[in-house]
């Protein structure tokens, strides 16, 4: 169970028990599908950052990107454990304010951000405003009239980082971030403008990186043009955030580079290029999503009709599909997966899992090898914890799923399926 929550166990029903709570006993309780995330796991997570940063440079933030997973349980749990927050729009915002998440730790990128997130934002005072691209400089120039804001300039720094085009953000054809002709004037229209502090620079080049070169050759792009704004301007940085992206395990065979290896990396090639160019080391932010929640996340789901067509496939369809996690039609995303109330069962059967949704590309995994199943199992679908609610939907107007954080044997409900009367209050008569 290498891809499974850090708690997940076979318990003395022979079930798959999380948080020392009974799987199969949850989805009885709550229905499927049920997201359930391990808070050990996301505490250990969130502590793991801090940790193997923190010992290595010491003036580091870590900071917390709920497009990964959203929920205010989740917030308040990452305020708890002392990391920032990462926001891309005013729903995200929205959650943090309603989280009671502290204002001056929450920072906003995002590439069209409207008027009334930015006025909700400078209103807020919250830490810095992530500015991504020269019209939304003049707008918040705009809006920001008396009141001093915080800023930093997103730069797009043109780098592979070899990932799934659609999570590549740091190339030089993306909507992400100011393009390398944009700096300068973006650089000398900020630091102008009596109402902004600029504090710093930022960018993010994609997600789910297995690989560190992305971030060090990034380094090397935007440190040098620290040095060239130091140089011109007098200009001393005093944040530089690199964003997030760091790899989570999805399957046992693909095993990223544990978070140790990544901060040698980041943190040496850091301060060796700000050596180089004469720079005053910066706080330094990094901004994890996928890695704190993808593993701690497992989806359960009640098996349906089982359909075998001879010498081609035997389709297993369960209650759930694309309109709570839509990873593999849109990324090709793999997933591992067992019976959760036989889970030391022989797997003797290659079989699809689709869901119940009326299209064909419905599938969760597209092929598996599972113990022979019947209707009535609960399937347990791990490394769920990652964009799979996030990017939920009401298609075929099904219900979203409720979700459950479990500890030490106790579950708590942190967000209720939603109801027929959830689908319709939005009609008017």
């Amino acid at each position: 169970m290498v891809v499974f929550p850090q708690t997940a166990e076979v318990n003395k029903q022979g079930n798959l028990a999380i948080g020392g709570c009974d799987t199969v006993a949850l989805a009885k309780e709550y229905g499927t599908p049920l997201y359930v995330f391990d808070e050990t796991d996301l505490r250990s997570r969130c502590r793991e950052f801090k940790t193997e940063f923190g010992k290595r440079y010491t003036n580091t933030d870590v900071s917390y990107s709920p497009k990964a997973f959203t929920a205010k349980a989740m917030i308040k749990l990452v305020e708890e454990e002392g990391l920032d927050l990462d926001v891309v729009s005013g729903g995200e915002l929205a959650f943090a304010l309603a989280a009671g998440f502290p204002v001056k730790r929450i920072s906003f990128p995002g590439n069209n951000k409207s008027e009334e997130e930015l006025e909700l934002a400078v209103r807020e005072s919250i830490g810095h405003i992530v500015v991504d691209n020269l019209p939304e400089l003049h707008m918040l120039i705009e809006i920001a009239g008396k009141k001093k804001v915080d800023i930093l300039l997103r730069l797009n720094p043109g780098i592979d980082p070899h990932t799934h085009k659609f999570n590549a953000v740091g190339l030089s054809d993306s909507k992400f971030g100011l393009p390398k002709a944009d700096w300068d004037e973006a650089v000398a229209k900020a630091l102008a403008a009596r109402n902004l502090n600029v504090d710093g620079l930022h960018f993010h080049i994609g997600s789910g990186l297995f690989q560190y070169e992305p971030y060090l050759k990034s380094l090397d792009v935007v440190l040098e043009y620290a040095a060239a704004i130091k140089k011109k301007y007098g200009f001393q940085m005093r944040l530089l955030s690199i964003g997030g992206g760091f790899g989570a395990q999805y399957v046992p065979e693909e095993v990223p580079p544990p978070i140790s290896a990544f901060a040698d990396a980041i943190i040496t090639r850091f301060k060796e290029r700000c050596r180089e160019f004469k720079l005053e080391t910066p706080k330094l932010m990094i901004e994890p999503g996928r890695k704190i929640v993808a593993q701690a996340g497992v989806a359960l789901y009640t098996v349906g009709v089982i359909k075998n067509i001879p010498g081609i496939r035997t389709y297993v369809s369960v209650d759930g599909g694309m309109g709570d996690n839509i990873r593999q039609p849109m990324y090709g995303a793999v997933q591992e997966a067992l019976i959760a109330n036989r889970p030391t069962a022989k797997d003797t059967d290659t079989v699809t899992i689709t869901g119940k949704y009326c299209e064909s590309g419905d599938i969760l995994i597209k092929e598996i090898k599972l113990p022979e199943m019947k209707a009535g199992d609960i399937l347990a679908v791990a490394g769920s914890g990652a964009y799979a609610v996030p990017m939920s939907s009401n298609y075929n107007a099904a219900f979203r799923p409720a979700i459950v954080f479990v500890s030490d044997g106790r579950a708590r409900l942190v967000r209720r399926r939603e109801t027929l009367e959830d689908l319709t209050r939005h009609d008017p008569d």
